[in-house]
C-alpha cells in the first residue's frame, strides 16, 4: 500500500487542530480539498480515521493509531525534500496550550525570526519528546517543571487572565472578581485537572474544592459548556480573542491577577542557526509590549518569578 503524502499531511493537520477549517487555512488550501484529501487516506485504509459532528471533529480509534506514525511520516518526507535540494530546513516550531491560543503572540515576532514552518502538539509532554528526537527545533507554550535533561527555556511573555462564566452565575454583574470569590463556584477545565497545571494551581492556591472535566473539542465547546452550567466558570488569558457563545460573561481577575506564563523552548545544543534569532525577537518584543512586567504585591504567578520578570515600576 502506497500512501500519499498529502493525503497523511491533511490527516496530521486535521487531527492537530480537530476543525477541519483551521487545518485547511494551515495548508492554504481549500477546506473542500482538505476533506477530499482526508476521505480518499480513509478509503485506501479502509477504515475510518476521524469522526464529524456538529460538535466538531474528534479521532477515532484507528485514527489514534495511526496519527503518531503519520506525524512520523510526514516528518520523512520533509526531510528527504530537504536533503535532495541542499536546502537548510526553516526552523520548526510546535506550538501547545491551543485553547489559548499561542500563535497570536509568535505572530508578533514570526516576520523577524526567518522562515518558520509551524506545528501543532497536543500537550508539553508531546513537545518536549519531539525536541529530544530532533523533530522539532523549538516550542512555544506554557513551561512547568519537570523538564527533562537537555532543555532549556526562556520566558517570553506573562498574560492577565480573565474568568469566563455563565450570564446566570451568581457573580456574573461583578466588574471585577477577586480569585477567592470563585472559591464556591466549579472550576470547568478542558481535560483532566492533573495534566493541566496552571488551572491546578490555581484551584489549590485559591481553595477551589469543585472541579468538572471536559472533552477539550476547541475552545467555542468548551465555552459553550461553561456558559450552560450557571455555577461553573473557567479562566482564559485576557487577550484571546472569544468566539460569540450565548449567555458567556468575561470578568477580569484582580487582587490578585493570575497571570499565564508563555515560554520558547528548546534543546541545548541544537545549532540552527535561525534559533538565537527566534530568541532574540521575542526579548526584544518583549520589551517593548511590555510582556514581561510583575507586581508581586497584585500578581499571582503558579511558580516563583524568574530572572526575567522586569517588575512594574522599574521597567523603562
Amino acid at each position: 500500500m502506497d500512501l500519499d503524502v498529502a493525503q497523511v499531511r491533511a490527516f496530521v493537520r486535521t487531527a492537530e487542530e480537530l476543525h477541519f477549517g483551521r487545518a485547511a487555512g494551515t495548508l492554504a488550501i481549500s477546506q473542500q480539498a482538505l476533506s477530499k484529501r482526508v476521505a480518499r487516506l480513509e478509503s485506501l485504509l479502509g477504515t475510518e480515521l476521524l469522526q464529524r459532528g456538529g460538535n466538531g471533529v474528534r479521532l477515532t480509534e484507528a485514527g489514534q493509531r495511526f496519527l503518531p506514525a503519520a506525524r512520523q511520516t510526514v516528518v520523512a518526507a520533509d526531510a528527504a525534500v530537504a536533503a535532495v535540494s541542499g536546502k537548510e530546513h526553516p526552523l520548526r516550531v510546535d506550538v501547545w496550550g491551543h485553547l489559548y491560543a499561542p500563535m497570536r503572540t509568535l505572530a508578533h515576532v514570526a516576520g523577524r525570526a526567518g522562515e518558520l514552518t509551524l506545528g501543532h502538539g497536543r500537550d508539553l509532554p508531546s513537545a518536549t519528546t519531539a525536541l529530544l528526537h530532533g523533530d522539532i527545533d523549538a516550542a512555544f507554550g506554557r513551561v512547568h517543571p519537570p523538564l527533562p535533561a537537555g532543555l532549556a527555556h526562556r520566558l517570553v511573555r506573562l498574560e492577565p487572565v480573565d474568568a469566563v462564566l455563565s450570564r446566570d452565575h451568581p457573580l456574573a454583574a461583578e466588574p471585577a472578581l477577586q480569585p477567592d470569590q470563585l472559591r464556591n463556584s466549579t472550576l470547568w477545565a478542558p481535560g483532566a485537572l492533573d495534566r493541566l497545571d496552571f488551572l491546578h494551581q490555581f484551584a489549590n492556591r485559591f481553595r477551589i474544592q469543585n472541579t468538572a472535566t471536559s472533552v477539550n473539542l476547541g475552545l467555542a465547546h468548551f465555552l459553550a459548556e461553561v456558559a450552560g452550567e450557571p455555577r461553573s466558570f473557567s479562566l482564559v488569558p485576557a487577550d484571546v480573542p472569544l468566539p460569540e457563545v450565548p449567555g458567556l460573561r468575561s470578568v477580569p481577575l484582580v487582587d490578585p491577577t493570575p497571570l499565564y506564563a508563555w515560554s520558547l523552548l528548546w534543546c541545548t545544543g541544537n545549532g540552527h542557526p535561525k534559533l538565537n534569532g527566534l530568541a532574540a525577537a521575542c526579548a526584544e518584543e518583549a520589551g517593548r509590549s511590555r510582556w514581561l512586567e510583575y507586581d508581586p504585591t497584585r500578581d499571582w504567578l503558579p511558580e516563583p518569578p524568574t530572572s526575567d520578570l522586569v517588575e512594574a515600576g522599574s521597567a523603562n
